[in-house]
């Protein structure tokens, strides 16, 4: 018989670049593979996986909702998907409407298309002084605004506001209306403003390279930037929100509520591990260029976006058990608690492989020192060098760019568990 790599070999398109394991089961925050080798899962489909694999909650939620219902056109109403949105909005603290789909992606998605939609049909702000000149705003603004080292999807539109280039590569021409700048840098962010400009999308922390957080002092000047230059704020917490770093929104955690976007993106940890993503919109009042006054969160009327899938019973009756879960086991608190813990932890090994440690409740990266692949003699790139000898040590984890390994257990990790992966980290970097 063909084994599960060659199967994929053999009838799966290579876009990925996966690890030699095949996993078969999990349960909580261990996962086996087919040769009955058991793994502690820091990776957790990649900050998917919540509560941990196969939740005996979340199982028994799957098949009762099977027998239920388990999806209709949103031609019609289904209870399960307004008690969903109710709770994000309850989770975001400001009134807003919320739009359901079925991946990360297709919320950011969400996201471009409000902004084109919002730069079509609101009325722009007077010219103003910006960067040293009068701006003239174009009638009709159309480009968003994102950051060096960002990740926002793999869909067309999603690899045009990513700034990675590596992302982007091989898929020219572009999709237009974008444009990066340095993150982190308010006065480059300003000077970036042209007549056009009618978004800035930021993830409050970056991801992919290395759990990169926003600064309290920038994510208040990108609000009165945006505020200045009548933009819409748009947050990506596709991986860092709805509990991972120790509240229901990064940017919560990051600013202690001071700094309120107009929409959010969020996807992975919303139903721990069913395709589930989602965007939400401020309530909050807009002019029309016809001088009518509407909200912003009712901008996308009928017909003017739309999902087959996204906000199924299925779907948001998992979800809503999902977030259950994390309320009822109080895991926002461990998430901040175990976070902490866990960075102690790895500094607390002194080893001079490791460079930095840094992230935001559970969602921790450690970066490597430049030459780490020379000291211990493979050529690899550091973080695949080292994820390899953790794998033979039982960890899985995830790569943040080359120098980087990220950290994302499920949100009812235990301080065990954290011992367990300190232990084998040490090892790894030992041997």
């Amino acid at each position: 018989m063909e084994s599960t790599q060659e199967l994929f070999e053999a009838n799966v398109v290579p876009s990925y670049a996966r690890f030699p394991l095949a996993l078969e089961r999990g349960e909580g925050t261990r996962i086996w593979d087919e040769a009955g080798k058991e793994y502690l899962d820091f990776g957790a489909g990649i900050a998917v996986c919540s509560v941990g694999h196969c939740h005996p909650r979340v199982a028994d939620t799957i098949a009762r909702q099977a027998r239920t219902l388990i999806h209709t056109s949103n031609l019609y109403y289904t209870r399960p998907q307004g008690e969903l949105a109710a709770r994000l909005n309850r989770y975001v603290g400001h009134p807003g409407k919320v739009f359901f789909c079925n991946s990360g992606a297709e919320a950011n998605e969400g996201l471009y298309k409000l902004a084109r939609k919002f730069g079509n049909e609101a009325r722009s702000p007077h010219s103003r002084h910006a960067a040293g000149e009068e701006l003239e705003y174009s009638p009709n603004r159309f480009e968003v605004l994102t950051f060096d080292g960002s990740f926002h999807g793999r869909t067309l539109a999603g690899i045009a506001a990513t700034g990675q280039e590596k992302v982007r590569k091989g898929f020219d021409p572009i999709t237009p209306g974008f444009r990066h700048v340095p993150f982190n840098d308010a006065p480059e962010l300003s000077r970036a403003i042209g007549p056009d400009t009618i978004a800035v999308l930021m993830e409050p922390i970056q991801g992919e390279i290395g759990v990169l957080p926003a600064t309290l002092s920038f994510l208040k000047a990108v609000r009165k930037i945006c505020d200045d230059h009548g933009l819409l704020l748009m947050f990506d917490e596709i991986q860092c929100g709805l509990g991972r770093t120790g509240d229901w929104c990064a940017w919560q955690t990051l600013t202690q509520g001071e700094v309120v976007p107009d929409a959010i993106s969020w996807a992975k940890g919303i139903a721990d591990g069913y395709p589930m993503g989602a965007f939400w919109i401020r309530d909050r009042k807009i002019t029309l260029k016809d001088g009518k006054e509407s909200s912003l969160a009712d901008l996308l009327g009928a017909g003017s976006h739309g999902t087959t899938f996204g906000g199924t019973p299925m779907g948001c009756t998992v979800a809503n058990e999902v977030l259950s879960i994390v309320e009822e086991e109080n895991l926002l608190a461990n998430a901040r608690e175990l976070g902490n813990y866990a960075k102690e932890a790895i500094l607390g090994l002194k080893s001079p492989l490791i460079k930095d440690v840094r992230g935001v409740g559970l969602m921790i990266a450690f970066q490597l020192v430049p030459d780490f692949s020379q000291r211990i003699g493979d050529d690899r790139a550091a973080s695949l060098a080292l994820i390899s000898r953790l794998h033979a040590g039982g960890l899985l984890c995830v790569p943040s760019g080359v120098q980087s390994i990220r950290w994302l257990p499920p949100l009812n990790v235990t301080k065990a568990e954290i011992d367990q992966a300190v232990q084998i980290l040490g090892a790894a970097l030992n041997s």
